[in-house]
């Protein structure tokens, strides 16, 4: 893994201290060394942290055999040397995957991205062009942004520091990007945080030539449910996932699993042990009752890994926010953003990759509101005009469930899902806060409002990218490390979308086909389990007196940056020591962080 930066301008030599100062602000995502490249029109960058062809043949930025094109890769191409050995007429210089990009770029050009898979943010200069051309991977585990400098060169970066680093934009903060984080506590990976400097969204391509920049989509989620029996869906599902882990096993450092003990990691590092004679898993936990340390043991113990549990630490909460916050770059309201850089910074002590379970919630149906959809889909007044008037009327008199009252408030389970799920600040809230603007991303797609597989589409073009791969992706780099996401197999996940509802979720059940597949490679008592999370509580936190110092000092003081793009009155309002009140207190220091750029 590692951190790229480049800026494309005329007499490109001339900015070796800019390029530098970029690649010095991303020194944690490649602490192992540093390089450049200069053509006359393009700079670029690269930090590495060495996994594949740990030789100099390895290094980045990596010029072709013609040296007429050059490649900066952030990212690991899984299948690589299935690949390369289609290419047999390309020079190879090493073993790496970052070459077998340039071999492939030399035959199909732009083209090659269609047969490209992995998580990758990668751009190639090519010379003879004079012509960019960048891409992000399907599912945006991989960030890239970029930005048009103030003497119009095109500027682009793993993260937003790099390019506020250079020296060469006055960023702009976007009111609708600032909307959509306080609706949603997470900026949409279609935007950043400033409007002027930009993120390339998962599976989109970008070309600069002459000056002019053109981004489009190369890749949609498959839209269409497949029509499959449970018998034949186990046997694929355990067929592609196996082939997934195994893949992404390859590095010429150790691969180890991060290890919760519910059934999305238990099922990994399960696969793992079928290849590997010995690995190692880490686990994090609370010292509380509701640790799902001992569920995770029991699975370590079943394949005899190599263990490291990681407790939870008697830190000063604010010591281990004001760490955390700035690798962020941006308004960030996941709390679990705090036990998952401290597993992180642990995996680190011993290993420099690790597998992770992210994304099977929502490719199996795991969340606790997939299930009420499914019940709110399955209730005797959905869609059904007379009932909910009916019900209106009822329920003046007589109290409703939950599922009821739903039913009459929303006109679908699409409408359910954006109205209530992952919410934070309604629009009269907004408005009141002075933050007027609306946002809402486009999708590869148009949903059914009555699909549960299209609802979990989008949460995987949604608050996948610009949520839990940023998470993964920030806390995990700021600890030098790489995470990889099995589930998130180019061949395993579009069949996984694909799958029948009913291969997912019920009323009474969730992740039915992981349950079904994976059941036996589990003990009795992980089959039994549910979703759990770090067993965090927002308003146990605001119960602690330093977090109360350090909210006072940020939000009640009117002078604080932040008050330039909220109303302080409004904000008093909201410091009610719940989910919003955190939401504000990370824009409050992301503002604070950032204060020289606003």
């Amino acid at each position: 893994m590692c951190g790229i930066a480049g800026i494309i301008a005329n007499n490109a030599r001339n900015y070796q201290e800019e390029l530098k100062k970029m690649t010095d602000a991303i020194a944690h995502r490649g602490p192992d060394s540093s390089h450049f490249e200069f053509y006359e029109n393009a700079a670029l960058g690269h930090r590495r942290l060495s996994i594949i062809d740990l030789s100099e043949n390895g290094k980045q930025p990596m010029l072709s055999s013609t040296k007429n094109e050059c490649i900066v890769l952030n990212g690991e191409i899984y299948g690589y040397l299935d690949i390369k050995a289609q290419y047999p007429e390309y020079p190879y210089h090493g073993s790496s995957d970052t070459e077998v990009i340039l071999a492939m770029y030399q035959r199909k050009k732009e083209n090659l991205i269609h047969d490209l898979p992995g998580m990758f943010a990668f751009a190639i200069w090519d010379n003879g062009k004079q012509e960019l051309f960048c891409a992000r991977d399907r599912f945006g585990e991989k960030p890239f942004y970029y930005a048009i400098g103030n003497n119009n060169e095109f500027i682009f970066a793993s993260e937003i520091k790099a390019i506020l680093a250079s020296g060469l934009i006055r960023p702009k903060v976007s009111n609708e990007a600032l909307s959509h984080y306080l609706q949603h506590g997470y900026i949409s990976t279609y935007q950043s945080i400033y409007e002027n400097i930009h993120s390339l969204p998962p599976a989109h391509q970008l070309i600069w030539k002459d000056g002019k920049v053109s981004v489009s989509r190369y890749y949609s989620l498959p839209k269409k449910d497949r029509v499959l029996s449970l018998s034949d869906a186990k046997e694929e599902f355990t067929y592609l996932l196996k082939n997934a882990v195994k893949k992404q096993l390859v590095a010429d450092v150790e691969v180890g699993s991060f290890l919760s003990g519910g059934l999305d990691s238990s099922s990994i590092v399960a696969l793992v042990a079928e290849f590997l004679p010995k690995q190692t898993t880490i686990s994090f936990g609370y010292d509380h009752e509701a640790s799902e340390l001992k569920y995770a043991k029991e699975i370590a113990d079943k394949y005899n890994t190599n263990h490291i549990e990681v407790h939870e630490k008697k830190d000063d909460l604010v010591a281990s926010l004001l760490r955390t916050s700035p690798f962020f770059d941006e308004p960030f309201a996941d709390y679990s953003s705090i036990p998952h850089f401290e597993i992180c910074r642990n995996a680190r002590k011993n290993l420099t990759v690790v597998l992770s379970g992210d994304v099977g919630d929502e490719l199996f149906g795991g969340y606790n509101f997939y299930t009420i959809e499914n019940k709110l889909r399955n209730h005797f007044s959905y869609n059904n005009i007379i009932a909910k008037f009916g019900l209106k009327l009822y329920q003046k008199f007589r109290p409703v469930s939950f599922i009821t009252q739903q039913n009459i408030e929303n006109d679908s389970i699409l409408d359910f899902h954006r109205n209530y799920v992952r919410r934070a600040f309604s629009q009269e809230e907004r408005i009141a806060l002075g933050v007027t603007s609306n946002y809402e991303q486009p999708y590869s797609f148009t949903p059914n409002p009555d699909s549960l597989n299209d609802i979990m589409r989008l949460d995987l073009e949604d608050f996948v990218p610009s949520n839990m791969m940023v998470k993964s992706d920030r806390m995990a780099m700021a600890n030098s490390l790489e995470v990889r996401t099995p589930f998130l197999d180019l061949d395993f996940a579009e069949f996984c979308i694909q799958l029948p509802e009913q291969l997912k979720i019920s009323n009474d059940n969730d992740k039915i086909i992981l349950r079904e597949a994976m059941g036996s490679y589990w003990t009795e008592t992980i089959r039994k389990r549910h979703k759990q999370g770090f067993g965090m509580n927002v308003k146990t936190w605001f119960g602690e007196e330093n977090l109360m110092n350090l909210s006072n000092d940020l939000l009640k003081n009117p002078n604080q940056k932040i008050f330039n793009y909220i109303d302080f009155k409004a904000t008093q309002n909201l410091l009610t020591k719940d989910y919003k009140h955190w939401c504000l207190l990370q824009l409050a220091l992301w503002a604070q962080n950032n204060e020289k750029y606003l």
